[in-house]
């Protein structure tokens, strides 16, 4: 069983977590991104929590806590459709409720599985990443209804196993058959989290078993200050980086971060494995 977390942390360890979460919502935010990349391995890492349940629950309200900080601010600027929304929900939400069954199906062996997914994800990011540096902002002229909901639909799913906002997944699937430029995709993203994870994290809860609530219930405080910490950075994060900061340079950070997190699950998979 875990310990518990103010015998296991001290209040530098602490304030370094806010910080790093702080840090996670203020980059991500004007990306169209939920974080979960980030937090997860940020409370795996850094607070010590088990991959689990617990940690999924905590990671996919942070990355909630942004989209909803972030969403609303384009939302106020205009960035987002509403259309668009409502015909990817229709995939996205039965996706997330895939994930959460999945999840509890396979708890007993799900580290593995969560760091191998995400590895892969990080890499499939990475790569996307570095390419669309380089690719126009182009749209395909018509809506392709059908793909937009299986390519939402997928998004929903891992956004349940990862505890990830997605939206890696759902602004190109929304360029691309959703006829959207970058930033309305991007709105429109967030907007997809702002449904979608609410209903993750309530599918989520009603899978958990009486150690993981302890572990929920052990670390109530900083489960308290974080949401408070990240929508703040968030909401900066989304007003400087629509306005002032280059998209280019945000993207460098998000890579460079990418690629030490997937360093340290392939040591850690390494250890497991072999």
């Amino acid at each position: 069983m875990q310990q518990q977390f103010p015998t296991l942390m001290d209040a530098l360890t602490i304030a370094l977590v806010l910080l790093g979460s702080a840090f996670i919502g203020f980059l991500f935010a004007p990306l169209g991104l939920g974080g979960g990349l980030l937090f997860a391995p940020l409370l795996h890492y850094g607070a010590g929590w088990e991959i689990d349940g617990a940690l999924l629950i905590v990671s996919l309200g942070l990355s909630g806590t942004v989209a909803y900080g972030s969403g609303l601010r384009h939302r106020k600027e205009g960035f987002f459709s509403d259309i668009r929304l409502k015909e990817s929900l229709v995939g996205a939400l039965p996706g997330a409720i895939v994930g959460v069954v999945l999840v509890a199906y396979l708890s007993g062996s799900f580290d593995v599985l969560f760091k191998t997914l995400s590895l892969g994800f990080i890499t499939w990011a990475i790569i996307k990443t570095i390419r669309s540096r380089s690719t126009k902002d182009t749209v395909e002229e018509s809506v392709s209804t059908i793909p937009l909901r299986i390519g939402v639909g997928i998004g929903g799913m891992l956004s349940s196993v990862l505890a990830i906002g997605a939206g890696a997944i759902y602004v190109p699937v929304l360029r691309t058959y959703g006829s959207l430029q970058s930033r309305k995709a991007i709105g429109t993203s967030l907007h997809i989290m702002m449904c979608v994870i609410p209903l993750s994290i309530i599918a989520h809860l009603f899978a958990l078993n009486e150690g993981q609530w302890e572990v929920l219930e052990s670390n109530i405080l900083l489960i308290l200050l974080l949401p408070f910490v990240v929508i703040t950075a968030a909401n900066i994060g989304a007003r400087v980086g629509i306005a002032k900061v280059s998209e280019k340079r945000i993207m460098q950070v998000f890579v460079a971060i990418l690629f030490i997190i997937g360093i340290r699950y392939v040591f850690d998979l390494t250890n497991q494995l072999f």
